[in-house]
Parts: C-alpha cells; sequence; structure tokens
C-alpha cells in the first residue's frame, strides 16, 4: 500500500463547525454563545479565577512561608557523574557548564557524595559533602574548595 492508495475511514474526517452561517445549520444567529451577557458579547468573559464576587479561592486558603530571595542555591551533582572525565583532570564549575553535566552555575557547585568515583581527579567546588572528600580522596584525588 502506497501514501496515495490510503482512505480514511467511513466518519474518520470530520469537517469543522462554522459557526454564525444561517439558522439552517443549527450555528447561526448568535453562534452557540447562547442569548445576551456578558459571555456572548464580543472580548466577553470573565478574568482567570473570577468566581462571581464570591471570595475567589486563592484568596480563600491561608498564605504560608516566605521565600528568601538572599538564599544561596547551589548546582548539586553527584560523585560518580565525575567518571566521565580523564585522570589528572582539573574539574571545575566551569567545565562542568560545557560538559553539560551542570545547565547553570547559580551560587556554585555542590559535590555530594552518591556514587563511586574511579578517576584521579582535582575537583574545584564551592562545597563537598562530607562522603563526597573521602571519596574523591580514597581515589587519590583532591577537593579544593573554591
Amino acid at each position: 500500500m502506497k501514501l496515495h492508495d490510503y482512505i480514511a475511514p467511513a466518519g474518520a474526517k470530520k469537517s469543522r463547525k462554522r459557526k454564525g452561517r444561517g439558522n439552517a445549520t443549527g450555528q447561526g444567529k448568535t453562534g452557540g454563545r447562547g442569548m445576551n451577557g456578558q459571555k456572548q458579547r464580543s472580548g466577553g468573559g470573565v478574568r482567570l479565577g473570577f468566581e462571581g464576587g464570591q471570595m475567589p479561592l486563592y484568596r480563600r486558603l491561608p498564605k504560608r512561608g516566605f521565600t528568601n530571595i538572599f538564599a544561596t542555591e547551589y548546582s548539586a551533582i553527584n560523585v560518580d557523574v565525575l567518571n566521565r572525565f580523564e585522570d589528572g583532570t582539573v574539574v571545575t564549575p566551569e567545565l562542568l557548564k560545557d560538559a553539560g553535566v551542570v545547565k547553570k552555575l547559580n551560587d556554585g557547585v555542590k559535590i555530594l557524595g552518591d556514587g563511586e568515583l574511579q578517576k584521579k581527579l582535582t575537583v574545584q567546588a564551592s562545597k563537598f559533602t562530607k562522603s563526597a572528600k573521602e571519596k574523591i580522596e580514597a581515589a587519590g584525588g583532591k577537593a579544593e574548595v573554591i
């Protein structure tokens, strides 16, 4: 069967509704918008979350907590991700970004201790967890805080 031989089964192709094209169509005059009112008008309708003057749900619910805009946010990666680099490489945050390991550097990079490290690397990062530092040094590398 070729593409030009293909015929859609009966009922698969449905013609679109052409509103406001005469009363005989069943969608004439008001075009499915009902009678008068805000929703019938062009550009009419209510804004998102409007409940007809009733106190909207997003205002009825209690608000909790706050977001600290001064918080430091680290891009976290695990030790096992560092196995992609060659032995003796100095792994910097810029190198991690170029390699596509981290998308965004944020306020720095934090190395977490999940997984095993087989390469001898010098890793430079903002923070290290205790286990990550131990694993890097056990593999013969160095963990340097920058």
